[in-house]
């Protein structure tokens, strides 16, 4: 079993409280042994991201252009290594994996070693300012620009470990922030290799610093740390409330991504095929475990019952398996916590009234793993807990509506507002239904995703948004320069 260590400084080193077994989520069994990080490994890791700031701040945008380019070759390099570790540690089948695990982290590698070089500063036009008790008067020049905030932690959830890193890591990197990573508990293996990687490629030692650990006392050091200037978290709404008040002590810099329990509104004009394909990704991607995911179908009173009976229809031919296996569609979800998690929103939305039509508890062919398979709750209303929380699992709730205004205050009653979706074969229909909705993306027909847009969230479901040239603003502050013409 390969020996794992935190990256500090350019140096690796064991953890300060020991080790902490990954378990595979399909067969329950230890893939590796990650390295339990102290809060003194915490604040070790941001002031070496502190000490190489200021180095890494003066590099030229070409050369940081360079390394990421070199990072995102060697990536791709190592794909046949990462892949059944990312595969092992999450529990993702191989046709999510070998689409998106790697390919998407290479992806976005190479979309910031672009912004790199990217001007991303505003020229101010003159203006004509009168002599005052401050300062002569004259014409009066200025520029705004985007400066590096400074050291960046990078914490992330466990679904996607090394897209979702890349997405911080990229941009925060391309503007010249210096980082601390600390990826989920559950799967850390593979951003350890890449903390590696990004060393063999010539980063600067302290550029990029990793610590590990399964306690939340490693992620709280860090949110806490005078030394960290900005946390850019992806995950839960109530961990991300957490950092918002404790960073409030610093004044933190936040970038929060968090919960999602994405609306998807069928219009009756809708195409049903479309629809069901698009609210179906809630069972056949990643089993559900994606916060964009349309888990909530709110549908017109005209097309229930046939989307109902779509839906059902459609459960059975996703394939519940092992995720090496081609043919699955279904993996399993990430722990037996999380799977009693996912049971126990399943029975309380039967508790409080909803039909079962198609229950994934526990599938009898499946005799290891933490498996969900899909699961399909209709006859809902908009007050139950399955309907309102964010259950991150292969389960799907039906919600009928009467008319599109109907529809929109179901959506809009809801804590989150991450990403929602409109159905109707009217796009002009459709388009003035999304600007009612309160939610950072909204999807027309398709659950497809542009990764140029900003994205993030309104209300429980963060703060900021990243993606794009959003991803560099994102980690900048801005500073004007003035002077006399």
């Amino acid at each position: 079993m390969k020996s794992y260590q935190l990256l500090i400084g350019g140096d690796w080193a064991p953890g300060g409280a020991g080790v902490y077994e990954v378990i595979n989520p399909a067969t329950e069994e230890v893939v590796g042994e990650a390295p339990e990080a102290s809060a003194q490994d915490a604040e070790a890791a941001a002031q070496a991201a502190r000490d190489a700031s200021p180095g890494w701040k003066r590099t030229k945008p070409e050369a940081r252009a360079e390394l990421l380019l070199k990072l995102a070759a060697a990536i791709q390099a190592r794909s046949d290594d990462l892949l059944p570790l990312i595969m092992a540690e999450t529990g993702a089948t191989v046709t999510v994996g070998s689409a998106l695990q790697v390919p998407q982290a290479v992806a976005r590698f190479q979309r910031y070693a672009r912004g790199a070089t990217t001007d991303i500063g505003v020229a101010l036009p003159p203006s004509i300012m009168p002599t005052t008790p401050l300062a002569p008067g004259g014409v009066i020049g200025g520029q705004v620009l985007r400066q590096p905030v400074g050291v960046v932690a990078c914490i992330t959830a466990y679904n996607f470990p090394l897209v979702n890193m890349a997405g911080k890591v990229g941009p925060a990197l391309a503007t010249g922030n210096t980082i601390v990573m600390k990826p989920a508990p559950q799967d850390p293996l593979a951003i350890i290799e890449f903390a590696d990687i990004c060393r063999e490629v010539g980063f600067p030692p302290g550029v990029v610093n990793v610590v590990t650990g399964s306690a939340p006392e490693v992620g709280a050091a860090l949110v806490e740390s005078p030394n960290v200037d900005m946390v850019s978290f992806t995950g839960s709404t109530s961990v991300g409330v957490r950092i918002y008040e404790a960073g409030a002590r610093t004044m933190k810099r936040l970038l929060l991504e968090l919960g999602g329990k994405g609306a998807c509104i069928v219009c009756e004009d809708a195409d049903l095929t479309k629809a069901i394909t698009g609210l179906a990704s809630v069972w056949g991607f990643h089993s559900g475990q994606i916060c964009t995911a349309p888990t909530r179908a709110i549908v017109h009173k005209s097309q229930y019952e046939a989307l109902v009976a779509g839906l059902a229809a459609t459960a059975p031919n996703l394939t519940v398996g092992p995720p090496e296996d081609p043919a699955t569609m279904v993996g399993p979800v990430i722990t037996s916590a999380h799977r009693a998690r996912v049971e126990g929103y399943i029975q309380g939305g039967v508790d409080e009234g909803a039909n079962l039509v198609v229950d994934g508890r526990r599938p009898e062919h499946m005799e290891r793993g933490f498996y969900v398979g899909p699961t399909l709750l209709a006859e809902c209303t908009n007050e139950m807990t399955a309907v309102r929380e964010e259950i991150f699992g292969p389960v799907l709730v039906v919600v009928p509506a009467e008319d599109d205004d109907h529809a929109v205050q179901i959506a809009n009653d809801s804590p989150y507002g991450l990403y929602d979706y409109v159905f109707s074969e009217d796009t002009s229909r459709a388009y003035g239904i999304a600007q009612q909705l309160e939610a950072g993306h909204v999807g027309i027909n398709t659950a497809q995703r542009n990764h140029e847009a900003p994205f993030g969230g309104f209300k429980m479901s963060g703060v900021g948004r990243d993606g794009g040239d959003f991803g560099l603003y994102a980690h900048t502050e801005l500073q004007s320069i003035i002077w006399p013409g």
